[in-house]
Parts: structure tokens; C-alpha cells; sequence
């Protein structure tokens, strides 16, 4: 396949990808950027696609991607504006906040309490977890599969959310 057939295929496929572009940012310049992006990335990569596979389906994934790359390297990043400072945030810098640590500390315990409860084969996977760990890195440690390290932390969390709720 040539470049200019290949060029000419993903431009056909390209009024698909503006739709689903709007449905995944809800803005449409963010859709246009995300099409722009996306077609560059198409085009700059062409040696890796495949001829006689799904193109429609390449470039869809090649979209979700970029979004969702995008989206977790937006998200590390809290935007504040002018007028958009919480309340208390005012209250804080000007002193007048009381602190109570008791409630706190109680809810801290229950919790410490119901993740000891937690059957051993649940907990650990669970505290490796919430201490940081990867779920790849915990399946690793623990010579187990990946599937079974999700769905014990899954089942861990099941079980503390039935225990904890009020």
C-alpha cells in the first residue's frame, strides 16, 4: 500500500472520528483539537497499521487513547481561577477555622479495624494496594495473576464499603 492510498483511506474514515471526538470531550475547539491530533498521530504512524485490517477501528483506538492520555495528565493538575477559591480557604488564611481531630481518629479506627477483619487472602492484596502498589507490581509480589489481584481488591473493597456504610 502506498502512502497516497493510505492517505486517502484515512481521510474517507475521518467524518467518523469528529463525532465521537465531541462524545468523548463535550467541547467542541477540545473535539477539534483531539481530531487534529488524532489524524497527525494516524499519519506519522501509517508503518504501523496493518493493510486488511479494521482502519475505523484503528483510529478510534488511536482517539480513545490520546484522550485518556490527556485526560490523566489534565487531571494531575488542579486548575484555579479568580473567583473560583473556596470559602474555606478565606476562612483558613484569615484564622478562623477550629480543627477537630476526634471524629477523625474514630473513623480512622473503625476503618483500621474493618481492614484487619478482612480475610487474610483479601488483605493483603488490599493493604499493598492502598499503600501504593500497582496492581502489576502486587500480581508480581505475589507470583499470583493479574485477574486475581483485581478481583480480590475488588472484593476487599465490597466488603469494606458494606462494613463501613451508615
Amino acid at each position: 500500500m502506498t502512502a497516497t492510498d493510505f492517505n486517502t483511506m484515512v481521510v474517507r474514515h475521518s467524518d467518523f472520528l469528529k463525532p465521537y471526538a465531541v462524545s468523548l470531550t463535550q467541547n467542541h475547539e477540545d473535539a477539534k483539537d483531539l481530531f487534529q491530533e488524532t489524524m497527525m498521530r494516524a499519519l506519522i504512524n501509517k508503518e504501523k497499521y496493518e493493510f486488511g485490517t479494521n482502519l475505523k477501528a484503528w483510529l478510534y483506538t488511536i482517539m480513545r487513547n490520546i484522550f485518556i492520555n490527556n485526560y490523566r495528565r489534565n487531571k494531575k493538575f488542579t486548575k484555579v481561577g479568580n473567583g473560583d477559591i473556596p470559602s474555606d480557604i478565606h476562612m483558613h488564611t484569615a484564622g478562623k477555622t477550629a480543627y477537630n481531630s476526634g471524629w477523625n481518629n474514630v473513623r480512622m479506627t473503625e476503618i483500621k479495624t474493618a481492614i484487619d477483619s478482612l480475610p487474610a487472602i483479601f488483605r493483603l492484596s488490599f493493604e499493598l494496594h492502598y499503600t501504593g502498589y500497582k496492581y502489576q507490581e502486587i500480581s508480581d509480589l505475589l507470583i499470583e495473576p493479574l485477574g486475581t489481584i483485581k478481583s480480590r481488591i475488588h472484593f476487599a473493597r465490597k466488603i469494606l464499603t458494606a462494613q463501613l456504610e451508615r
